[in-house]
This record gives structure tokens, sequence and C-alpha cells, in this order.
């Protein structure tokens, strides 16, 4: 692999149960265990579906906007936590699109083509869903500390 493919994030710990995830680019997310009553933290199944929905959200949007500037455009995206002899995982996952154009020909066009966007970022451009449907390896070390 190269350097152009790499991506990364460091998380740090900032108190007990609470994160802060940093990017390359000095980007930052604090999220937690959830463990907190009312807490409004995301935990990381809700960033895992964050991901999810955000991911393929942008892609329609690159499609659609070309034609026509959206008047609502929600993702929602839901899935079960469970625990079995497998371990913790998240099953049945289900990414929604409700979005709505304005009147115009353009927008029909956003319309038209907003399944077809739907579809590809699914099958094809959504690195997220797609890692996460066709799986892929993941590798846990601990790094050596004085």
């Amino acid at each position: 692999m190269t350097d152009d493919t790499l991506r990364s994030v460091t998380v740090r710990r900032t108190a007990t149960g609470h994160f802060t995830a940093v990017n390359a680019r000095g980007g930052t997310i604090d999220f937690g265990t959830g463990g907190e009553p009312g807490g409004t933290e995301f935990t990381p199944v809700e960033l895992l579906l964050a991901a999810i929905g955000g991911c393929s959200a942008a892609d329609v949007d690159v499609a659609t906007t070309r034609h026509a500037e959206p008047t609502g455009f929600t993702v929602t995206v839901t899935g079960h936590k469970i625990a079995d002899e497998s371990g913790n995982r998240m099953t049945d996952l289900s990414v929604s699109f409700a979005v709505t154009f304005p009147e115009g020909a353009s927008a029909d066009r956003a319309r038209a083509i907003l399944p077809r966007a739907v579809k590809t970022s699914h099958d094809r451009l959504c690195t997220v869903s797609r890692t996460v449907e066709l799986g892929t390896p993941v590798t846990v070390t601990v790094a050596d500390t004085p």
C-alpha cells in the first residue's frame, strides 16, 4: 500500500468512558461509551452508523445536486446491536434516504437519478458500507511503552 491510500485517526482517552478522535488534518470528534443518563455523546456504534449514512449521503449529494439543490435531505441508518456466539456485532443494517426537490425540470432530473445514485453508492462508491459488507480483517496490537 502507499501513503496516498492510508487513512488514520488517533483516539485519545479524555476521561473514564470518554474519548476524542483526531484525524490527520486536525479535526476532532468527542465520543463515549454512552453510559451517562441523558448523555449526548455519540457511542462508537452510533459513529459507525453515522459513517455509513454520511458516506452514502455524500455520494448521493454530489450526484443529485449537479441538477438541483434539495429542499430536504435526510438519511436514517438503523441496525440491531446483538451479542451471540460470534461476540458483539451489528445486524440488519439499513440505510433509508428521504430526499425532496423543488418543482422544475432540473429538479425532475435530480429526482429521476436519485434511485440510481443511491444504488451506485451502495454497490460501488461508499467505502464505509462496502467495507462493512465485504468485511476486512482488523489487526490489533499493543505498542511497547516505557
